[in-house]
């Protein structure tokens, strides 16, 4: 690779805070909220021109799909977002579970208020490029944005960038899976004109289940999900590729809706799942996209000749963003385990606990008999580096506790956790690194935090 020489520069501050917050997805937002609730001023700054990531720039609206009768489930901010939701008319009943599904567009103005009752400054159309590290201790970052190449100054930092972007930079370790090897990438999609009633009478119908996944990918489960209902739809583009609509050797178009209206419209329709790209290199994410903007137009055309009630459907959007379920994971001072997951493990640091739900690396596993297991606090303090914490999918751990940490509530858990102990950390005067770890699951406690 052929380098430029640069010139050195002194870069103006933007802002100074205690604690900054890169990234504003389920992890960052409640990063940022936990914080300012335990009395830090927080700033929060994300490349876009709203907060929620996955939600409201990928345009996923099942937060919770996992939830059943017998779920034993989390507390805390990840369960705020549901409600503050529902409350301001931002939800309707999730398809599969006993949850709510999200208004991806409702959910910016949800953030927004969240942001503003808790006291944090936001920070939109700002791009994290590089962090300023002092003697191995991250102490602020440098942005890009309409204002210039600004420094934002820090006491304490939380990357929840979801790539690990700001502790990668910083120099601590991590790793990453090969693009044949890692989950696949995905284009929202979403339509309008819908025949809402005579679609699901062609569900109820069809009745289609989680054990359908497996006519396309190899899912393993426990066998009490095969029989569930799932939102999933397949047929349509079997036929289509029988017929030459879709070309033999796409295999990546298949998969679930979300959020039905009485006013026709379809939301997260998640039908393009690609694999093969690294979600770190900038020309794979353009190819990603456009690809994927291709292959959701054949699938609406699919859906248009095969299945009842989408035979006036069109494209109303896609999503902002591509939908990356697998990149950078940090090496942490704990490493939680697929078998941590599934043995309903038990940590002396735990800061949250999460259901028994894998969802990635050729698993499904719902929650539907009150099995989970404890976060602990090691996986989300990076290696090499201090005052850094990182939340959300990037904390540390295996190819399989991957298909658990990735999931938006269980963001929201290590999300709130960084926060707060960032917050902590600040008050005591130590490191985050060094912090009491009973101190920070005290604070969470006050939070309304289930940990045990």
């Amino acid at each position: 690779m052929k380098h430029v020489a640069e010139a050195s520069r002194s870069t103006p501050v933007l802002c100074e805070t205690e604690i900054l917050v890169v990234g504003s997805g389920p992890g960052g937002l409640a990063a940022a909220l936990g914080a300012a609730r335990a009395g830090a001023r927080t700033v929060l700054v994300d490349r876009y021109g709203c907060l929620g990531g996955v939600i409201t720039q990928v345009g996923v609206d099942s937060i919770a799909w996992y939830r059943h009768e017998d779920t034993v489930d989390l507390e805390g901010i990840g369960i705020e977002f549901e409600q503050r939701a529902r409350s301001m008319g931002a939800t309707m009943p999730e398809s599969q579970s006993t949850s709510e599904a999200l208004d991806p567009e409702l959910f910016k103005v949800v953030a927004d208020t969240l942001v503003a009752e808790a006291g944090v400054e936001p920070l939109l159309h700002c791009l994290a490029v590089e962090p300023v590290v002092d003697d191995g201790r991250v102490v602020g970052v440098i942005t890009e944005s309409k204002s210039g190449r600004r420094a934002i100054v820090a006491e304490r930092v939380v990357d929840a960038t979801g790539d690990a972007d700001i502790a990668f930079r910083a120099g601590a370790p991590c790793r990453q899976s090969r693009p044949d090897e890692a989950m696949g990438v995905t284009v929202m999609f979403h339509c309008s004109g819908i025949d809402k009633r005579r679609f699901l009478e062609h569900v109820a119908a069809s009745r289609p289940t989680y054990g359908d996944w497996g006519r396309v990918w190899q899912v393993e489960t426990t066998g009490k999900e095969d029989s569930l209902f799932s939102p999933y739809l397949q047929e349509p583009f079997d036929r289509a590729r029988r017929d030459g609509l879709i070309p033999e050797n796409v295999c990546s178009i298949g998969g679930t809706w979300g959020r039905l209206t009485d006013e026709g419209e379809a939301t997260s329709l998640n039908m393009v799942v690609m694999a093969g790209y690294d979600c770190t290199d900038v020309r794979d994410l353009t190819r990603a996209e456009i690809e994927g903007r291709r292959q959701a137009l054949l699938a609406i055309e699919a859906l248009r000749r095969y299945t009842p009630g989408f035979e006036r459907a069109r494209l109303r959007n896609f999503g902002m963003t591509l939908g990356t379920r697998d990149s950078r994971k940090i090496v942490g001072r704990n490493e939680l385990t697929g078998d941590d997951v599934r043995s309903e493990a038990r940590f002396d640091d735990s800061i949250g606990i999460f259901p028994e739900f894998l969802d990635g690396r050729g698993l499904l596993v719902l929650p539907t008999t009150g099995r989970y297991f404890q976060v602990p606090y090691g996986i989300l303090v990076p290696r090499g580096v201090d005052n850094l914490l990182v939340a959300g999918r990037c904390v540390a751990g295996d190819a399989v506790s991957h298909a658990a940490t990735r999931s938006q509530m269980c963001c929201a858990v290590t999300g709130q956790a960084a926060g707060v102990a960032a917050a902590v950390s600040l008050g005591t005067g130590r490191t985050t690194a060094e912090v009491d770890v009973g101190e920070v699951r005290a604070a969470l406690l006050l939070q309304g935090v289930r940990i045990d």
